[in-house]
């Protein structure tokens, strides 16, 4: 259930393992979180929580192979960019508390001279980053050529019991019998009985802008006011922001503006650029920050979902965590951070 970035790459997991794989999609595959984020596969610094790096560092390994592998199935180039971050640190703050940090290879003006860097403190961090919309184009090909179904515009209304076991899902339309079901439906995860996962929207503003030179820019930028995310095709993202708004999507013209400004003064000839499009997403996020992961206590009922800003990045690992949990009862990885038992322990 949920055709994102999570279930797309689970799928084809599945398949791969031989399993006959129907992916439900309320709306259209790879529409939501996944279509809004920026890329930045951020395993390194302080972005994650501490208790998802170790994760986050397997699945960012998993990165090059993963890429190639979707590429040589769908013909897609999904844009892995190997250039490395630039991380601008906050006032006060000391490049040895920032983990995985190195010295600049050379002045950040010989590295990237279109940045108004000034005197602030930065350091370089060997990070990937990613088109997610590439991406999930080359996986959603990618797994119609190895046999997934994929039924779009089916809101699942209700998962099925048996027996106090999962025999299939019933949408709005029809139902359909499956002996395993796959909760990974993001944001909107935990409006599906028997379980209220609780995961919530969290609003992520974004505009994009048309370079005036496509090397104009050749790291992924990090500050404590705007991120700046490069691509191969001569385009540019700014933003994020991170908003309690409910599913509210619109975006706010003063919060763009404000992401506009903070793009220029970090990289002063985007003045002239031309904006190409502004959007909003909903990431899904948790009360901790951390995926929900694994098996539930329903058996043959499991759950993918609240991956918060780091789906893209995760999604090679917990495809295929999840893909051994389902075929073999246990996985290669640790998941025991992320089982949803966590939140009934702290509510008892």
């Amino acid at each position: 259930m949920g055709g994102g970035i999570i279930g797309l790459t689970l799928a084809r997991e599945l398949r791969k393992a031989g399993a006959s794989v129907l992916v439900v999609e309320r709306g259209e595959v790879g529409r939501e979180a996944s279509y809004a984020a920026g890329g930045m596969l951020a395993n390194c610094g302080d972005e994650s929580v501490p208790t998802l790096k170790p994760l986050a560092g397997i699945s960012a390994a998993m990165y090059p192979e993963f890429a190639r592998e979707l590429q040589d199935e769908s013909g897609v180039n999904p844009d892995l960019r190997s250039n490395g971050t630039l991380l601008f640190l906050a006032p006060g703050e000391a490049s040895q508390e920032i983990p995985d940090a190195q010295p600049l290879a050379k002045p950040i003006q010989d590295l990237e001279p279109a940045l108004a860097a000034g005197d602030r403190p930065v350091v370089f961090l060997q990070e990937r980053s990613v088109c997610p919309r590439s991406l999930l184009k080359a996986v959603h090909k990618a797994a119609l050529h190895r046999g997934v179904d994929i039924s779009q515009g089916e809101e699942v209304v209700r998962v099925d019991l048996a027996d106090d076991r999962v025999v299939g899902i019933t949408t709005a339309k029809t139902t359909f019998c499956a002996p395993n079901v796959v909760n990974c439906a993001g944001a909107w995860a935990g409006q599906l009985p028997p379980y209220d996962f609780p995961t919530r929207p969290v609003k992520g503003q974004m505009l994009c802008f048309a370079l005036p030179r496509r090397e104009m820019l050749q790291h992924v930028v990090r500050s404590p006011e705007i991120y700046l995310i490069p691509r191969s095709d001569g385009r540019l993202l700014a933003g994020a922001t991170l908003e309690e708004a409910g599913f509210d999507k619109r975006t706010v013209p003063e919060t763009i503006q404000r992401l506009h400004r903070a793009a220029v003064a970090m990289m002063p000839e985007l003045s002239e650029a031309r904006i190409l499009e502004d959007w909003a997403g909903l990431r899904p996020g948790t009360p901790d920050n951390l995926p929900i992961l694994g098996a539930t206590r329903t058996p043959g009922y499991y759950v993918a979902t609240g991956h918060y800003r780091d789906g893209i990045l995760l999604a090679p690992v917990t495809s295929r965590a999840m893909a051994q949990v389902i075929t073999n009862g246990k996985t290669d990885y640790d998941l025991g951070p992320f089982r949803y038992e966590r939140f009934r322990s702290k509510a008892a």
